[in-house]
C-alpha cells in the first residue's frame, strides 16, 4: 500500500502533464478504433460485394457451359426412350469430349450415385458415391442428386484440382435429366476469387495499420509537447521546492532551537530551583543532626523529601512531554486520555476526551502525528484561547480516522476569507499533509466563539485486523 501511495504521489509538473496527456491519448484512441471499425466495416462491405460479383459472374459462366452442352445433345435426348443405351451412351462420349480450360469437365451420376462421366478423374467412372462429402463434411453427389430431381441447383464444396491435385473451392451448377435419372454439371473452382478476396482484405489491413501509424505519429509528437512542457514546469517547480526545502530546513533548525530552549528553562526555572532548595533543607537538616538538634532536623528533611517529589514529578511530565511512554505502550487513546487529565489538573480547565476504540490498529506515524497535533492544540488553547471547556473526540470509521478538538475559547485572529495560522498550526498541517490527511479549522472572532480543528486521516493508515500488533493484555486506539 505504502508503494502505492508512493506511486501516486507525484510531482505538479507531473499530474499536469497526466491531466493533458491521458485525456488526448483515451481520445485519439478512442477516435483510432472508431476509424478502424468503420474503415474495416467499409471496406468489408465493398468486398463481400466484390465477392457476390465474382461469384454471380462465375454461376453465369457455369449456367452458360450447361446450357450450351445440353444444346448439344437436345436432338438425341429429346428423341431417345428413357432405356436407350445407344443414345445414353452417345451423349456420354459428347459430355466426355467437353473439356475446357485447365479444370473444367462436365460430369454425370445416376440417382444411384453412380458415375457416368469424369473425363478429368476417371478413376470416379463406374463407381458408386452415393455418402462422399468433401474435406470439410459437406455432401456432395447425394446433393448433386437432390438438385437434379428438383430440376437444377447451385452447390458449393471443396474438390480436388486436376491441375494440381490440391483441394479448393468448387462451385458447381447441376440439371436433372429426368427421363434417364442422370444429373449433369459441371463446375468451376473459384480459388482465385478466394485469393483476390484475400488480397483485398490484406490491402484493407495494411491502409488501416498505416492509419494507425500516422495517428500514433501525431499522438506521440503531442505526448512529447506535453511531456516537453511538464519538464519545464517541472524545472520551475524543483527550484521553487529548493527554496521551500531551505525554508522548511531553517524551520526545523529553529524549531529544534526552540525545543531545546524550552526544555532547558525548564530544567533550569523548575527541576533546577527545587534541587537548590532540597540541597538546602538536606544542608539545614545535616547542621541541626551535627547539633543534636533532632527534633529540629524533621522540619527541612520533610520539605527536602516534598520537594523531591515535586522535581520527580516534573521529571516525569518534562520526559512525557518529550516522548510519551504510554502512548507505545497502551496506544492513542490512552495516551490523549493521559494528555488531556494532565491539562485539566495543570490548568483547570474542564477538559473532556471520548473515543471509539479501535484497537490500536493506527500505524506508528499517525499515533504519533495525531498526539503532537492534539498536543500542540492544548498548548495554543491554554496560551491564547481564554477557553473554560474543551472536548477531544477520537474516532475510527470506514474512511479512516478522525479527531476533533474543540473549545469554547475566543477564537482565532483572521482576515477577509482566510483563518491566520501562526507556526504551531503550520506545523499541525504539515503533519498532517505529509500522512496525506486533511486539516480544518473552523472559527470566528468574538467571546466565547470558540475553534474547531478537525484532522482526517485516510483508511491507508488503518492496519488490517490481522495486522493489529496490540500487545496481550493492552488495548487502546
Amino acid at each position: 500500500m505504502g508503494k502505492l501511495r508512493a506511486l501516486l504521489s507525484l510531482t505538479y509538473a507531473q499530474k499536469l502533464s497526466l491531466v493533458a496527456a491521458i485525456p488526448l491519448v483515451v481520445a485519439v484512441a478512442a477516435i483510432a478504433v472508431m476509424v478502424a471499425y468503420e474503415s474495416r466495416a467499409t471496406a468489408e462491405r465493398e468486398i463481400k460485394a466484390l465477392e457476390r460479383r465474382l461469384i454471380e459472374a462465375k454461376k453465369e459462366e457455369l449456367r452458360n457451359y450447361v446450357t450450351q452442352a445440353r444444346n448439344g445433345f437436345a436432338y438425341i435426348y429429346g428423341r431417345a426412350s428413357p432405356d436407350d443405351k445407344v443414345a445414353q451412351n452417345l451423349v456420354t462420349q459428347i459430355l466426355s469430349a467437353m473439356i475446357y480450360g485447365k479444370d473444367g469437365f462436365f460430369f454425370v451420376y445416376d440417382y444411384d450415385g453412380n458415375n457416368l462421366v469424369s473425363p478429368r478423374q476417371t478413376e470416379f467412372i463406374n463407381q458408386n458415391w452415393e455418402g462422399l462429402t468433401d474435406s470439410e463434411g459437406v455432401p456432395v453427389v447425394d446433393e448433386f442428386i437432390r438438385l437434379a430431381r428438383q430440376g437444377a441447383g447451385w452447390h458449393s464444396f471443396m474438390w480436388q484440382k486436376p491441375s494440381t491435385g490440391e483441394e479448393a473451392m468448387m462451385i458447381a451448377y447441376v440439371v436433372g435429366l429426368q427421363d434417364w435419372r442422370w444429373a449433369v454439371g459441371t463446375g468451376v473452382f473459384i480459388d482465385d476469387i478466394v485469393a483476390t478476396v484475400a488480397n483485398a482484405r490484406a490491402e484493407v489491413e495494411a491502409r488501416v495499420q498505416r492509419t494507425f501509424l500516422y495517428i500514433g505519429g501525431i499522438v506521440l509528437a503531442a505526448v512529447l509537447i506535453v511531456f516537453a512542457s511538464g519538464m519545464l514546469l517541472n524545472i520551475r517547480e524543483r527550484r521553487l521546492a529548493d527554496a521551500k526545502l531551505k525554508e522548511l530546513t531553517k524551520r526545523v533548525i529553529d524549531a529544534q532551537e526552540e525545543e531545546r530552549g524550552r526544555v532547558a528553562r525548564e530544567l533550569h526555572d523548575g527541576i533546577s530551583q527545587i534541587l537548590v532548595g532540597v540541597r538546602y533543607a538536606l544542608d539545614n537538616a545535616r547542621r541541626r543532626l551535627s547539633k543534636g538538634d533532632h527534633d529540629g532536623a524533621r522540619a527541612p528533611l520533610d520539605k527536602g523529601i516534598d520537594n523531591l517529589g515535586t522535581a520527580i514529578t516534573e521529571v516525569r511530565r518534562i520526559s512525557r512531554d518529550l516522548r510519551p511512554g504510554v502512548l507505545d505502550d497502551l496506544g492513542l487513546g490512552p495516551a490523549l486520555k493521559a494528555l488531556t487529565d494532565d491539562f485539566r489538573e495543570r490548568t483547570g480547565i474542564e477538559t473532556e476526551f471520548s473515543t471509539v476504540v479501535f484497537r490500536n490498529r493506527l500505524d506508528q506515524d499517525s499515533k504519533i502525528a495525531l498526539y503532537r497535533i492534539a498536543q500542540e492544540a492544548l498548548t495554543n488553547i491554554e496560551r491564547h484561547s481564554g477557553a473554560s471547556r474543551v472536548t477531544i473526540d477520537l474516532r475510527g470509521h470506514k474512511k479512516g480516522a478522525t479527531m476533533r478538538i474543540t473549545d469554547n475559547g475566543r477564537g482565532l485572529r483572521s482576515r477577509p476569507g482566510r483563518v491566520s495560522t501562526g507556526i504551531g498550526l503550520r506545523n499541525m498541517q504539515e503533519r498532517i499533509e505529509q500522512l496525506d490527511g486533511s486539516l480544518r479549522i473552523l472559527s470566528s472572532r468574538g467571546a466565547q466563539s470558540g475553534t474547531v480543528i478537525e484532522v482526517s486521516l485516510p483508511l491507508s493508515h488503518l492496519l488490517p485486523p490481522q495486522e493489529d500488533a496490540t500487545p496481550k493484555g493492552k488495548a487502546g486506539s
